[in-house]
Order: structure tokens, then C-alpha cells, then sequence
């Protein structure tokens, strides 16, 4: 094992769900300008994935950041489907709004993995990957072709030491998992020997108890770290009618509306800007290394970046705390653990 596991070093990135027209059609250009205007505000990590438009994500990123320094950022980008052009194609059934012609096929092996990385690696036009994660294999995934458990095995025998390999040739610096759920990570944990896990829609000021009782302890204790995602909840903390990645306005569960209206009563009364709150929050434990962020806007990730420094009273995570929305002990940007 290393004597220290990766750790970005950048804690604030974009990344490309949005920019892969998931929630809605984004143009080339709205891309171009959305990471235009990300790059010249600092930001330097970018997170990606071949499920992110079926390719549309790779290809807007890789155009944009084939013509930067690549020792001036970090990239990092997923494994686990392999995409394939067809003129049967299903990408409607996954993205709406997307035109990709290709179809997804699940592949966790050790050849899956070289595979995929090399297709993003062609899509991107660029040379390396800093970062894989092993992307969606996890109980919320509906598309899976079996249970992912009965999965589970095939990637412990291919996906996880084809990567530890890799990270060991110095092909990559690092892999975790990259799932919405916690049951892959913590077994993770237990069964290989991994960097950093993009922990998504697990770590919000709306639903964070399990991470910090059951996940954090555990990643302390194997030496790695998390990306936080979807610290928003998929835009439900700023405003938007899905909680997560879910149907606009359906599977909202009541108890998340009911904490988001005294979350906005609170934020209201101290003059905070609840955004703003909810990514500082997410980034605030000690086994958060970085901060994703998904959008297609330009404006959206200027205030986002600002937001991480808007100045937010003590006050405000004191009554967040009294009022029972925030655990017991989770960490807070003037209580960092």
C-alpha cells in the first residue's frame, strides 16, 4: 500500500454531467463558453465520464482542454461502460436530450477497463487520465444487467487490480469508486487498495448522516479521500424541481422538501446564500480533497466558484445544528474536523 494515497490538488472542479445534456440541450458553444469561463476563473479539475451524453461530455471537454498545458490540470473520467456506435441506437432511453449514436454496454473486466480508458482517452484527444473511477456499479443503477453484487466479483477480479496496476506503471494516479450509493465504496474499502471515491449525492446539507457515521470513519481509517458530487442534490438545494437525479417534480421525498423550506427559512434569517452554504458544507470534512460541480451555464459556475468564499456567520451552522438538520458531528467550514 502507499505511503500516502492521492489527493487532487485542486478541491474545486467542473464537471460534465450537464455539459452531456442530461437535464436539458445545451449547445457547443454554451460548453465552450460554460468551460471557458470555469478556466479563467482558476478552476483546473474536470471530471468526466462516457455516460455523460454517451460521449458528448468527452468530446466538448476534450476540444476545449486539448489546446490548454495538460501539466496545468487534472482530469478525471470513468470505466465500467463501454459505449458502441449503432444505428439502432438507445441513447434516447438514457438522455432525453441527447444525439449521441451511441449505446452503453457494461463491462467491469480488466479488458473492459483498458478498453474504456483508451475510447476516452481517443474522445478527449488527449494523452492520460489523472484519475478512474469505476463508474455506477451500485444498487441504484437500474440499467445494470444484473444485481450489483453478482457484478461485483468481475470487477474484483478485472476492474480493481487492472487499475491498481495502472496507477503502479504511473498510467494513472489514482481510482475509486463513482457511485451514488455507499455499499460499493465500503466494500471497496475492504477488498482493494484504493486513492479516492467520487462520493455523489451521498454528502449534502440535506442528507449526510450516513456518510459521516458509517463512511468517513472508514475512510480514515484506509488513508483516501472523496470527491463530493451533486453537493446540490442535482440543483434541489438551488432551486430545481428533481431531487437527485430523478424525474422533474416526482420522487421528491417529502422529508427533503420539508428540510429544504426550514434550510431556506434559516439561511433567510442570517442573510446566507443557501447555494453557497451547501457547497462549503460539503467540502468541509476533512475527507473531502475536492468539490464537483455540474453546469452548461457560464454564470452558473462563476457563482459557484465565488461561492466558496461568500463569508457565512457561525451563527447560521449553530442554529443549522440546534434545529437538527445538521449532525451531531459533521464538519462545518468554522469547525472543520
Amino acid at each position: 500500500m502507499p505511503a500516502q494515497h492521492y489527493r487532487p490538488p485542486h478541491d474545486f472542479g467542473l464537471g460534465g454531467v450537464a455539459i452531456g445534456n442530461e437535464f436539458q440541450f445545451a449547445t457547443d458553444e454554451q460548453a465552450e463558453a460554460t468551460l471557458a469561463a470555469a478556466w479563467d476563473a482558476g478552476v483546473r479539475y474536470f471530471d468526466v465520464s462516457p455516460w455523460y451524453g454517451l460521449g458528448l461530455a468527452e468530446r466538448r471537454f476534450g476540444r476545449f482542454l486539448a489546446r490548454k498545458p495538460r501539466n496545468e490540470f487534472i482530469l478525471s473520467s470513468k470505466v465500467g461502460k463501454l459505449l458502441r456506435a449503432s444505428r439502432d441506437n438507445q441513447s434516447k432511453k438514457y438522455f432525453p436530450f441527447g444525439t449521441s449514436p451511441n449505446t452503453p454496454h457494461f463491462d467491469y473486466t480488466a479488458d473492459g477497463v483498458l478498453r474504456s480508458i483508451e475510447d476516452s482517452l481517443q474522445r478527449l484527444g488527449l494523452d492520460r487520465l489523472d484519475i478512474v473511477f469505476v463508474h455506477d456499479l451500485s444498487p441504484d443503477n437500474k440499467y445494470l444487467p444484473e444485481n450489483w453484487e453478482a457484478l461485483w466479483p468481475v470487477a474484483e477480479k478485472g476492474a480493481f487490480p487492472a487499475l491498481t496496476r495502472l496507477r503502479k506503471e504511473g498510467v494513472i494516479d489514482a481510482w475509486g469508486m463513482g457511485v451514488n450509493c455507499p455499499q460499493p465504496i465500503l466494500r471497496c474499502l475492504e477488498t482493494a487498495d484504493s486513492d479516492v471515491h467520487l462520493l455523489a449525492s451521498q454528502y449534502s446539507l440535506v442528507d449526510h448522516a450516513n456518510a459521516v457515521e458509517q463512511l468517513f470513519p472508514k475512510a480514515r481509517a484506509a488513508d483516501v479521500s472523496f470527491v463530493v458530487g451533486s453537493a446540490l442534490n442535482a440543483g434541489f438545494l438551488g432551486g430545481e424541481p428533481r431531487y437527485n437525479y430523478g424525474e422533474e417534480n416526482t420522487l421528491i421525498p417529502d422529508d427533503k422538501r420539508e428540510r429544504l423550506t426550514m434550510l431556506r427559512e434559516i439561511a433567510n434569517r442570517h442573510g446566507v446564500d443557501l447555494v453557497a452554504a451547501a457547497l462549503q458544507f460539503s467540502l468541509a470534512p476533512d475527507v473531502a480533497s475536492a468539490l464537483i460541480v455540474g453546469t452548461a451555464s457560464p454564470a452558473h459556475i462563476l457563482a459557484d466558484h465565488a461561492a466558496l468564499r461568500a463569508k457565512i456567520p457561525p451563527a447560521f451552522w449553530e442554529e443549522l445544528r440546534s434545529a437538527g438538520i445538521l449532525h451531531p458531528d459533521a464538519a462545518t467550514p468554522v469547525n472543520k474536523d
